[in-house]
């Protein structure tokens, strides 16, 4: 036990290098705007600090020290030929490259510093179409097109996908079909692959018990609970900030993982405090919901759909978790070899998190 405890906890060292912001989604937004003298501006906002570690592992780099805002705003202006290379912006015509402005807003001790980044030019006479494509995040964001003549456009791109439209064209608003689809695989993704702290906390549920009903009744106590609280988190009813809630998230899990140590099957209390751990991981889910934003003439079916994809992403890890350990549940070896283990190491990772976010 005691060479097991120390295996785990030297595997929760190495995964601390983690970051505290266990999921990107929601973290960028772009919009372009396009004036009546054929000249366009396109918005980034993103993190700070994970742009730029992106760029320095795409030069080869060492990802150094983040620095204060000015030092971001500097390595930003100072990686510019980089950043142009996953940056698209195509009119079907040959046209010059956009001057681009690299700035950083300044972050609080509950937000990251954000970058800023404009770029400017001018739509060749003739142009045929608007593609945009921006390959400096691996999850989903939103693309705004605005015009003086036409209603603004807003669709949901991955990483690297192109997208847009020619800003002379106001096309139809999204279908309900459509809006159903963006936000079932948005919150989809929430769960897989971008919020590993849920991801552990529907594992660590996951192995203290090897009954499937007493998984069940845990998962649906969790998926009931933390639908009430987004629920009512959207609709303005109920509200914490995220200065509270993200290190309570981190807490929970390391709670649950603990747990898992001390007990070698389901109580009572168990269903109960995973449900109160649910609605707390609803204003979570309600927090990054809030920063994606919901279309308001389809607001309960986006809301209803992400849902649907949350639960779909829990359900798949739990489904993936009992694929790979399904054939040594049975061993006596199980509880020492495996659910020890894979909880301390959950619980050191979750540990690194609440201190982090605190």
């Amino acid at each position: 036990m005691r060479r097991v405890a120390i295996a785990a906890i030297a595997c929760a060292a190495c995964l601390t290098a983690v970051p505290a912001r266990a999921h990107e989604i929601g973290t960028t937004r772009v919009r372009a705007m396009f004036d009546s003298k054929n000249e366009y501006s396109i918005e980034i906002v993103t993190d700070a600090a994970s742009l730029i570690e992106k760029i320095d592992v795409a030069s080869g780099r060492t990802a150094g020290a983040s620095g204060d805002d000015a030092g971001l705003a500097r390595r930003l202006r100072a990686s510019d030929a980089m950043f142009r290379r996953r940056v698209g912006v195509d009119f079907g015509l040959r046209a010059e490259p956009p001057a681009i402005e690299y700035d950083v807003i300044r972050g609080t001790a509950t937000a990251p510093a954000v970058a800023k980044i404009t770029l400017r030019g001018r739509v060749p006479a003739g142009a045929s179409r608007f593609r945009w494509s921006y390959g400096w995040t691996f999850a989903s964001y939103a693309l705004t097109v605005e015009c003086e003549s036409c209603r603004p456009v807003t669709e949901w791109l991955e990483g690297g996908e192109p997208g847009g439209v020619l800003p002379s064209i106001a096309p139809a608003p999204p279908t309900r079909m459509r809006i159903a689809r963006q936000y079932l695989a948005l919150g989809f993704t929430h769960i897989l692959p971008h919020g590993l702290d849920h991801m552990l906390f529907v594992l660590g549920i996951f192995l203290l018990t090897r009954v499937p009903r007493h998984v069940l009744a845990q998962v649906s106590a969790f998926t009931i609970a933390h639908s009430i609280t987004l629920a009512l988190s959207m609709y303005g009813i109920l509200s914490a900030p995220a200065r509270v809630v993200e290190p309570m998230i981190a807490a929970s899990i390391a709670y649950v993982a603990i747990e898992n140590v001390l007990l070698r099957q389901v109580k009572p209390w168990r269903i109960a405090l995973v449900f109160a751990f649910g609605l707390l991981h609803g204003l979570g889910f309600a927090g990054a919901l809030k920063e994606l934003g919901l279309p308001r003439s389809e607001f309960v079916t986006a809301l209803l759909t992400f849902n649907l994809g949350v639960e779909g992403g829990q359900l798949t890890v739990i489904a993936a978790a009992w694929l790979a350990t399904s054939r040594c549940m049975s061993q006596s070896w199980y509880r020492a070899r495996v659910v020890i283990p894979a909880s301390l190491a959950i619980a050191g990772i979750s540990l690194y998190w609440t201190a982090a976010r605190i």
